[in-house]
């Protein structure tokens, strides 16, 4: 069940940005625009979110900090979220476009359809670029993300630590089939799982569109597949992390098997720190937008951007430049982290009967 590592990692992304701030806010639910007034920046860049369901930080976290990272470099922009609709995505990328986008950055929700909008895209003298995930057969100049396959490296990683060296059964609970990022967490994964000898997977499936709610049904059917005896649950992020805590709840194993995640949501770290999910795997959306910000800017500018490395599409066979991020692993031991770098608020982690576990572990 080994695969090929695809990523390559330079280093990391310097994305401190140097530009005096200007415009102003928008309100609007569908996207956000902020007149640019600098000198020095031109054009305009569109972004598009994939959804509001696979995970809360695409609205929590990433478009505050993209509205905030074009702000600050005083550039025109427009941001929108697809609502998991392919359809609406290609329709959001038309006006865009109509609208004068010179960049465009989309988070694809399936490489077909995203490929598609780029070649679109291209025939209208637009650059593009791959936001957090890379989309196979694309034509995009750029691919900004977390280097994904450390995501599954530090999440398998995580799942070890938790169990230790004891004979365990393990589940995997994947992402969407049609997410690149996906295939290559559950490759970094099993990188460092399928080497302990001590570990027997008895069960894997992909859960489409990363639907937390067929999550639940999916990890049922793998729990009683393996006669409920699982020891620990390799789950590609928090939402799917929350649906095999809330299963595991229901047969009086919460907290007795381990349970990985991802994107340091509020839920996640409050699992975390309840002790019924192993870790989670933190990835700054600061971070993220800043070097998207960074790469969209330099492509108005029609300059090229500062790289880290190359990834290889699989499909095409083209490396792809890239700028690729250093996540971390989240334990009890270190939720201070994320609250510092503000990806979570304490005020929101620690709410209700979680504010003891804060306090036993230092959270504020």
């Amino acid at each position: 069940m080994k695969r090929k590592n695809s990523m390559v990692v330079v280093g990391m992304l310097g994305v401190a940005m140097s530009l005096a701030a200007c415009g102003d806010d928008s309100d609007s639910g569908s996207g956000s625009s902020g007149e640019s007034t600098s000198s020095e920046a031109a054009g305009k860049v569109g972004v598009i979110l994939p959804d509001t369901e696979s995970s809360v930080r695409w609205e929590s976290a990433d478009r505050p900090a993209l509205e905030a990272a074009f702000e600050e470099a005083g550039v025109e922009y427009a941001i929108d979220n697809a609502e998991g609709d392919a359809e609406r995505m290609t329709q959001i990328a038309d006006s865009m476009i109509g609208d004068g986008v010179t960049v465009l950055a989309i988070v694809n929700l399936d490489s077909k359809s995203g490929a598609a909008i780029q070649e679109k895209a291209a025939s209208q003298g637009v650059a593009t670029i791959d936001y957090d995930r890379l989309t196979l057969g694309g034509s995009a100049e750029y691919y900004v993300s977390f280097d994904n396959t450390v995501v599954g490296e530090l999440q398998g990683q995580g799942l070890a630590d938790c169990l230790g060296e004891k004979d365990a059964n393990i589940v995997y609970l994947n992402g969407s089939p049609t997410d690149n990022n996906a295939t290559l967490f559950a490759e970094g994964a099993h990188s460092v799982l399928d080497g302990i000898d001590s570990y027997t997977i008895v069960g894997e499936q992909a859960v489409p569109e990363w639907d937390n709610e067929e999550a639940v049904t999916i990890f049922q059917q793998l729990y009683t597949g393996a006669d409920g005896k699982v020891d620990g649950v390799l789950a590609a992020n928090d939402g799917l992390g929350g649906a095999v805590i809330s299963v595991l709840e229901g047969n009086g194993q919460a907290g007795e098997v381990p349970v990985t995640g991802q994107d340091a949501t509020v839920e996640g770290l409050q699992n975390v720190l309840a002790g019924t999910q192993c870790m989670t795997v933190y990835k700054s959306a600061k971070l993220e937008a800043d070097a998207l910000a960074k790469t969209a800017i330099a492509l108005a500018r029609g300059e090229e951007a500062e790289t880290t490395g190359m990834t290889m599409d699989s499909e095409s066979g083209r490396e792809v430049p890239s700028i690729l991020l250093e996540p971390e692993a989240i334990t009890q031991e270190n939720v201070q982290v994320v609250i510092d770098d503000e990806g979570q608020s304490a005020a929101d982690v620690c709410a209700g009967e979680f504010a003891k576990f804060c306090e036993e572990a230092g959270v504020s």
